[in-house]
């Protein structure tokens, strides 16, 4: 939905304890999302071959079809037919501030979901995602990586609000990638107690997206690299921006891209879900893609990217 004016001119200081709002919106539209479809149909539009996994409920059917013809694998999905499928309402205003509730539904099964069937089905994974979820499925997929040692990458995104210093450091300790915005990135510091050494001694590579400043990815080293953002032609919606950008560097480190090159493929993905109303309704155009590439970050940058993708 979106308001027609700023909610931060909506609330008064000293009566925040007592809030009680209604924000009369103009527009409602209901559009494919979670965390998961929209990286997994990213992936599967730049030509990789993710593997959905997670728990729907029997409103899934015409979801399931859309993801499967874009690309995505959905043998991972488990269907529960007494429950709805998760649901995001969300509120956006004329600064892109957002106002949200979520209904877990069906999601509160990922829990019962085991990795190892789906690696023995898909003949292997390659790197686990584990993004926002039930927090108990969160908590088993990541063990269960570990223990197997399958390389994954740690998104707690959204469910850090929700989750306590000792399991947000059972969610990150090992990971390859571990994935915030900002916000997140000090939220996490904040509640684990850790440093930023402390973190980069419990997993390889740290990627901290900065919203209009572009993303940083500090390495076990210190070293911090620093990308910038592609211009945008007009800011249209920002939910699902970050699943965006991690499907597109995910799919550039899959193809053997630096980080920095995955970084700008990531940051020109989520251009276009920012572009668009609803994360999963732009569409890629290989040639216009690289144009906008070497406009943001050189010819050098997109011939090595184009090359990647094939």
């Amino acid at each position: 939905m979106h308001f027609p004016g700023r909610f931060a001119d909506q609330l008064v200081a000293d009566q925040l304890d007592r809030i009680s709002l209604s924000f009369l919106v103009d527009e409602l539209t209901i559009k494919r999302g979670g965390v998961a479809g929209n990286i997994a149909y990213a992936l599967g539009v730049l030509g990789q071959a993710p593997v959905l996994v997670g728990a729907v409920g029997a409103d899934f059917a015409d979801y399931r079809s859309w993801l499967e013809r874009h690309g995505v694998d959905t043998s991972g999905v488990h269907v529960f037919d007494d429950v709805h499928t998760a649901r995001f309402v969300c509120t956006t205003d004329d600064d892109m501030r957002q106002i949200a509730s979520f209904y877990a539904g069906a999601m509160s099964r990922a829990r019962l979901i085991e990795l190892q069937p789906v690696a023995d089905r898909t003949g292997g994974l390659d790197l686990v995602l584990i993004g926002a979820n039930d927090p108990e499925g969160m908590l088993r997929h990541t063990d269960e990586c570990r223990q197997r040692g399958i390389p994954f990458a740690a998104d707690p995104s959204q469910q850090l609000a929700r989750m306590d210093g000792p399991e947000i450091k059972r969610l990150v300790s090992g990971a390859k990638y571990l994935l915030t915005n900002d916000y997140e990135w000090e939220l996490l510091l904040q509640k684990t107690g850790w440093t930023a050494d402390d973190v980069a001694a419990e997993v390889e590579i740290r990627i901290t997206t900065l919203g209009e400043k572009g993303v940083q990815i500090v390495g076990r080293d210190g070293v911090a690299l620093e990308v910038g953002v592609v211009p945008e032609t007009a800011k249209v919606d920002p939910t699902g921006v970050g699943d965006a950008f991690r499907a597109g560097f995910l799919a550039g480190t899959a193809q053997g891209l630096s980080l920095e090159r995955a970084a700008q493929l990531g940051s020109l993905v989520a251009v276009y879900v920012l572009e668009t109303d609803g994360p999963q309704e732009w569409r890629w155009d290989r040639a216009a893609a690289l144009l906008r590439l070497e406009g943001a970050y050189g010819p050098e940058a997109a011939r090595e990217i184009a090359a990647a993708l094939g």
